[in-house]
């Protein structure tokens, strides 16, 4: 399966985010190829939906991307280097928050923060007040200011995706890794995280890999669409703005058709 890149990023100003790409991978596990021949290429500081038909792979692509499972053949990179395990430079997000119980939700927050600055350790690198800051501005920008000293069980499912998601973007990541994470919401409330997330990442340069079953998602935040079940890639008009679904008739056809 070839997944064709049909854009192109300018060299001449590289944006924060971090380019990825896959050159004639190979994935899944030994005697279990779910994927192979894949090429593909995330634009930094886009944001790609990925969506296929149910068990094509899609989150098995997502690991790859995080570096959690070596590809079984060909080179997965991020910015022109092979790429060889995780990173701090890469986040995950999941359906499930997997928020820690006993910490708080500005606990929470924090942890890939301490977790980076005792792994790298060095002059520079966030001081206890400085995580308590950072946490208390993500926070604030989820929509989420007043529930820091709350515990997850005290949340809802969508305030648990929003400290998720703040938990996620805290430490800066150049990328960040999406794994269906509002399937498990109500309807009104995965509309309110698919905006949260697209204003939150505004002013981020982070890349975005964001898998979803759900074709009007993926048309929503996605720049780009790739659909697993036919190697294609799919560019999205722009601006966001549901109120287009008119004009994302034919795309939408053609993503439906491609499950």
């Amino acid at each position: 399966m070839s997944l064709t890149d049909l854009a192109t990023t300018p060299v001449d100003a590289p944006p924060r985010g971090a380019r990825l790409a896959l050159r004639g991978v190979r994935l899944g596990h030994r005697g279990n190829v779910v994927l192979d021949g894949v090429d593909l290429a995330v634009d930094a500081g886009e944001v790609l939906a990925v969506v296929g038909p149910s068990g094509c792979g899609k989150s098995t692509l997502l690991r790859t991307l995080a570096g959690l499972l070596p590809a079984l053949a060909g080179t997965v990179e991020q910015d022109g280097r092979p790429l060889s395990g995780p990173d701090a430079d890469r986040a995950l997000v999941f359906q499930d928050d997997a928020l820690l119980p006993w910490r708080t939700v500005r606990a929470n927050v924090e942890l890939p923060l301490a977790i980076r600055r005792s792994r790298t350790g060095g002059p520079g690198r966030p001081s206890r007040a400085e995580r308590r800051r950072a946490a208390g501005e993500w926070l604030e920008r989820v929509g989420l200011g007043g529930h820091a000293h709350r515990l997850p069980h005290q949340l809802s499912g969508g305030q648990r995706q929003r400290v998720q998601l703040a938990r996620a973007l805290a430490a800066r990541p150049r990328a960040v890794l999406m794994d269906e994470p509002f399937g498990a919401l109500d309807a009104q409330t995965r509309a309110e995280m698919q905006d949260l997330l697209v204003d939150v990442l505004a002013g981020t340069g982070a890349t975005v890999v964001f898998v979803t079953h759900d074709v009007d998602e993926a048309l929503f935040v996605g720049d780009r669409i790739a659909l697993l079940g036919t190697g294609e890639v799919v560019s999205v008009p722009h601006p966001r703005d549901r109120g287009r679904a008119a004009t994302h008739a034919p795309l939408r056809q053609q993503i439906i058709d491609s499950l």
